[in-house]
């Protein structure tokens, strides 16, 4: 598969820190991929520092994808992050669709919250907006959380069966997109740390364990969407281009978990030769 796509990579954009935007431009730019990209919002750094300022860009998102038409910008991927609001879904989507051709990909992961609960600023219409959404990507990558908002199903949850993580995976698809990846979770009939999938193009659910390391960086979500992306770009099935995300940053997170400053997320730039082995 050609290794040079147009990708265009859509959601916030911090003024410092390794999540959104910019950590997940150096990984898939790394790859050799034409990166384009659009801010849904200008944020000073991540919230975990108590104090943030964030400006919502959806006026500028709507004049730059009346220019790029206006020059006839097309891509072959399209990420999305984090949409600020119901303006920014029905622009986004109406961009995809008008971007619609064989072999597009488009890579979701539903922002929205963590551990139970959402993040600061969202609220139960970041829900209904989002599972308003999903529909439009081929694949979505929510974590337990996510999903569990998107579905209704096992609110506050931290361990599934693999029978509620299937019922929860069918839950996602029936929303609209083609395949559906569970991050973070956790199975509760042997205790291990796995991500939950289904493949829309063969019918399979799988599961990859995944070994956790007891060190929180803001971004790793992030950095795992960018990761999944550019293995499915090199023509890596749904399951593979899972493992080898969560090798890799399992390997990152390793590889960082003594830094004493964690707020700013993982390096990625620093091990750029590894994440493109």
């Amino acid at each position: 598969m050609d290794a040079n796509k147009n990708i265009l990579m859509i959601g916030d954009m911090p003024g410092c820190g390794k999540m959104g935007l910019a950590g997940m431009l150096p990984i898939l730019s790394s790859m050799g991929h034409s990166i384009y990209n659009l801010p849904t919002a200008l944020v000073s750094n991540n919230f975990d520092y108590g104090k943030f300022a964030v400006l919502d860009t959806t006026r500028y998102m709507a004049q730059t994808i009346q220019v790029w038409g206006e020059m006839g910008f097309r891509f072959d991927c399209i990420t999305t992050g984090f949409l600020a609001s119901a303006d920014q879904v029905d622009i986004i989507r109406d961009f995809i669709a008008s971007q619609k051709k064989e072999g597009l990909l488009v890579v979701t992961d539903p922002i929205m919250g963590d551990g139970g609960k959402l993040y600061n600023g969202s609220t139960q219409d970041t829900v209904d907006n989002m599972r308003r959404f999903v529909g439009a990507a081929d694949v979505i990558v929510p974590n337990l959380t996510e999903a569990g908002f998107l579905t209704k199903l096992y609110a506050g949850r931290e361990a599934l069966t693999q029978d509620e993580a299937r019922r929860m995976l069918d839950g996602l698809v029936a929303l609209g997109p083609r395949s559906a990846v569970i991050t973070s979770g956790r199975e509760e009939e042997t205790g291990r740390h796995v991500v939950w999938g289904f493949d829309g193009g063969t019918g399979e659910y799988f599961t990859v364990p995944y070994r956790f390391i007891k060190a929180h960086f803001p971004g790793t979500g992030d950095i795992f969407t960018s990761l999944l992306t550019g293995q499915l770009l090199k023509g890596r099935d749904l399951p593979q281009s899972v493992g080898r995300a969560v090798d890799l940053l399992e390997r990152l997170i390793f590889l960082e978990q003594d830094v004493a400053e964690r707020n700013n997320g993982i390096r990625v730039e620093k091990y750029l030769s590894i994440l493109t082995e």
